[in-house]
């Protein structure tokens, strides 16, 4: 509850999540049935990029501001977006993005439990009937809130891994989705600071028996420093035809710019489930 992500927005973690989202997106749209999203955490849905907050840490600054004047490959399609949405003035939230890319006939859900975080939400989509905002646990939301009708569509996860036990019920939430609700792609993000955690969390969804998991994880330097945010993963459940291979392409060049040449610095694609 403690969580603003006004001091984090427009990140290289938040460059790699919504790059990795937009594809996700496209991957649905491609297709003419209907789809719904989730997202579970979802945030104020937009964040001013000159506000003290976002000033203090300047992290966009080492993120977004050197994506902005890619034109051509892989990252194109997410920088347009942000330019379009007001960068480097303001970054889109996940609700934002994805508000974006739907047709008439798609829906999202997004839950907020901050306070000011929901209002602000709330005020952003108030008059807009594609959009349903919930004050409520994100968590709880993963069973209130599926299957969707439309019987196809994408859960997103991003809690801010404030508290201990994020990773459990991460994992528990995907497990949970993967039985109710076969037919989603769940995008997950979670941190990296050291292998541990990590290693943990894919063996508990091997465990769990879920299956059709890819893991995609960027990181700027060794993770080792369980003190700092040294990269970030997206599990993906049930990930599109082909997104594996086009995943691979966006870090490749996201690594390019926004890597600072530190020991240890890398990205993967790795599959953590057979289909």
């Amino acid at each position: 509850m403690n969580y603003r992500h006004g001091f984090h927005a427009g990140n290289f973690a938040d460059c790699f999540k919504h790059a990795l989202l937009i594809a996700l997106l496209r991957a649905l749209a491609a297709k003419p049935r209907p789809f719904r999203v989730l997202d579970t955490h979802a945030g104020a849905g937009g964040y001013d990029l000159g506000s003290p907050e976002a000033g203090r840490t300047g992290e966009w600054e080492r993120g977004i501001l050197r994506l902005l004047d890619v034109e051509a490959g892989p990252l194109a399609d997410y920088a347009e977006l942000m330019r379009a949405a007001g960068a480097p003035n303001a970054y889109p939230g996940s609700p934002a993005i994805i508000r974006s890319l739907l047709r008439p006939e798609d829906h999202l859900l997004a839950c907020e439990l901050h306070p000011e975080e929901h209002a602000a939400l709330r005020a952003r989509f108030r008059h807009d009937p594609q959009v349903a905002v919930h004050l409520r646990d994100g968590w709880e939301a993963l069973r209130g809130l599926t299957p969707f009708p439309e019987r196809r569509g994408l859960v997103l996860v991003d809690p801010p891994f404030e508290q201990p036990g994020e990773f459990e019920r991460m994992a528990a939430g995907i497990a949970l989705v993967g039985h109710r609700f076969r037919a989603a792609v769940q995008a997950c993000w979670y941190p990296i600071k050291h292998r541990a955690p990590v290693r943990a969390f894919h063996q508990a969804l091997r465990d769990g028996g879920t299956r059709d998991l890819i893991a995609v994880e960027l990181w700027l330097r060794e993770p080792t420093d369980a003190q700092r945010l040294n990269g970030c993963g997206l599990l993906v459940a049930n990930p599109p035809w082909h997104f594996a291979e086009q995943a691979g392409a966006i870090l490749h060049d996201m690594l390019g710019l926004l890597g600072d040449r530190e020991p240890g610095e890398g990205w993967s694609v790795s599959r953590v489930t057979e289909e």
